[in-house]
């Protein structure tokens, strides 16, 4: 039963101006604390930790249009209602009726919602609809997809179909932390899904008849569609190199599967180990590694991730890493692996092309992944793109196929809105982000159940979300924008040698992605500038501008 609270340190509800967060603790509940905050000359009253990782909302950033954004890794919520506007957070936020009287500050909720701090948005659902949605994979895109759904009212059949002997999980910690309880990771749990009535099969999809509307797995079965969402992800490449096919303890990091494998690999301590590849997941693979192992990175670039980040800022994960006991074979690639003197079966060593000899008692692999659309190649309905990704519209439709059948994640080329795009049609791009793949998951969802609606033959505008991107090299890595489309200039702020910096990357004038550690929610407010086409220009920022005193604008620049 809601009962009304105190609240300590807030004094007047006029102490509290626009765009403001007052985080507070609550008189009679041991560590409850709630956000308030000001936006639009209405106060409100929120939990005040994101549901995602627990970042504090008090260092997010709000935005006119009644936004609050984690200072972290970008999830979103509403702030009059707290539901979920942007991933990667899975619950709302609990929200609380806040008011004066007698010359203190009150608010009105159950203390199990101050203490627990979240709520699931997604309420238990009969299914009474005759539509059926299919969604082909089980990642982080099948997760935005499936929780929009239901939070917008839904009401016919869903099915997901995923090759994974698990639910949807949280992958980026499979690299990050090596967690091989599928348990540990997943977002919800099975009477999560049998509560909201969502079947999950675990089969392969082997191929698709878009005339007929119908899915067939691996199994034989067939599945029938009213709209399709395929979110098969990305498949990890192997080296096509002497002894990386033939041997074992060679491994490539995608499922929780792999994870599993690697770790009875390692087995004791003090393995050498060696990863190839200095891309986002290779190093964060051998800094999980290097704390009871000698884990060594190759990698073809002079610095690591030099093509996407530059060189210097590489140089700054290095040595992060470097601190951390990881070593570094650079600006040379890889010519075979030879067996084990003691297990011929297993791998015993690499062989880079400069002559180094690395021992290796175990291998993996982190050289990028391929879009998953094996299934689709032949069939005469789809035109893959040279990377075997599917292109589709800016609402995530694949083209040519009614506006039935949607492509998320990694798998999809979209029109890319943000900095440095063409303005009206978007520039054509592909992103391999976490966030990325749930957020188009969410918008699908909302296009899907806007076609159910009276108003669809209105046009519905897709949201616009800028990509971000995190990654623990050492310190935690903050990202937003991209660079896939090119960047030419960098300018670097902040203390570098001590991995606290932002980097702010342009193509010409425009800055097209940031790149922070140790400085948030500095991040965080440039994804939100960029969202809305207000980000300082080169020659701001290398004047010295403070981002995070720009006010967000009211309304989006055209």
């Amino acid at each position: 039963m809601a009962q009304e609270y105190r609240l300590k340190d807030i004094p007047s509800l006029s102490s509290i101006h626009d765009f403001d967060k007052v985080e507070s603790e609550v008189e009679g509940i041991e560590g409850g604390k709630v956000l308030v905050l000001r936006v639009g000359g209405q106060v409100h009253c929120l939990s005040p930790r994101c549901t995602h990782y627990g970042a504090p909302l008090k260092l997010g950033v709000v935005s006119p249009d009644g936004r609050l954004t984690c200072p972290w890794h970008g999830a979103c919520f509403n702030i009059p209602t707290g539901d979920v506007e942007d991933a990667p957070a899975p619950n709302a936020l609990n929200k609380f009726d806040v008011y004066e009287r007698d010359g203190s500050v009150y608010i009105k909720g159950e203390e199990s919602a101050i203490r627990f701090g979240q709520r699931d948005p997604v309420m238990k659902c009969n299914v009474s609809a005759p539509e059926k949605v299919v969604i082909v994979g089980g990642g982080s895109g099948t997760l935005g997809a499936i929780q929009a759904l239901r939070e917008l009212n839904y009401k016919g059949a869903l099915t997901i179909i995923t090759r994974e002997p698990n639910l949807p999980l949280d992958r980026t910690k499979l690299s990050k932390a090596l967690i091989p309880d599928a348990e540990k990771l997943q977002w919800r749990s099975k009477e999560w899904y049998d509560a909201a009535s969502i079947d999950v099969v675990h089969d392969e999809v082997t191929s698709v008849d878009f005339g007929g509307k119908t899915v067939t797995t691996k199994s034989g079965k067939s599945y029938p569609y009213t709209k399709l969402i395929l979110a098969t992800g990305g498949i990890p490449r192997p080296l096509p190199l002497e002894g990386f096919k033939e041997l074992g303890n060679i491994f490539l990091l995608r499922f929780i599967t792999d994870v599993q494998e690697i770790l009875k690999a390692l087995g004791e301590k003090n393995k050498k180990v060696v990863v190839i590849g200095s891309s986002f997941i290779g190093m964060e693979v051998a800094v999980a590694m290097s704390k009871e192992n000698d884990v060594t990175v190759v990698g073809q670039e002079k610095a690591p991730l030099e093509r996407i980040m530059g060189e210097e800022v590489g140089r700054i994960f290095q040595r992060n890493l470097e601190k951390a006991g990881v070593k570094f074979k650079l600006a040379t690639g890889v010519e075979k692996a030879t067996p084990s003197s003691s297990d011929p079966s297993n791998v015993g060593a690499v062989h880079l092309k400069d002559g180094t000899v690395l021992p290796a008692d175990l291998v993996v692999l982190g050289v990028g992944i391929k879009p998953a659309t094996g299934f689709l190649e032949g069939n005469p309905a789809v035109q893959l793109e040279k990377d075997g990704s599917l292109r589709t519209d800016e609402s995530f439709a694949v083209s040519g196929l009614g506006g039935d059948v949607f492509a998320i994640g990694d798998i999809a080329t979209y029109p890319y809105h943000g900095p440095g795009a063409d303005p009206e049609k978007g520039n054509p791009i592909r992103i391999e982000h976490w966030n990325v793949a749930q957020n188009a998951g969410r918008s699908v969802a909302r296009t899907i159940v806007h076609s159910l609606s009276p108003a669809r033959n209105q046009p519905l505008k897709p949201k616009a979300f800028i990509p971000i991107f995190w990654s623990s090299l050492g310190a935690q890595l903050r990202y937003c924008g991209t660079t896939t489309g090119g960047w030419d200039s960098l300018v670097l702020r902040g203390e570098p040698e001590n991995a606290k910096f932002a980097a702010f990357y342009f193509k010409g004038d425009t800055t097209v992605a940031v790149a922070t550690m140790g400085m948030d929610p500095l991040m965080t407010k440039c994804a939100e500038l960029m969202r809305r086409r207000n980000m300082p220009d080169k020659k701001q920022i290398e004047e010295g501008v403070d981002i995070l005193a720009i006010g967000v604008p009211e309304k989006v620049k055209m």
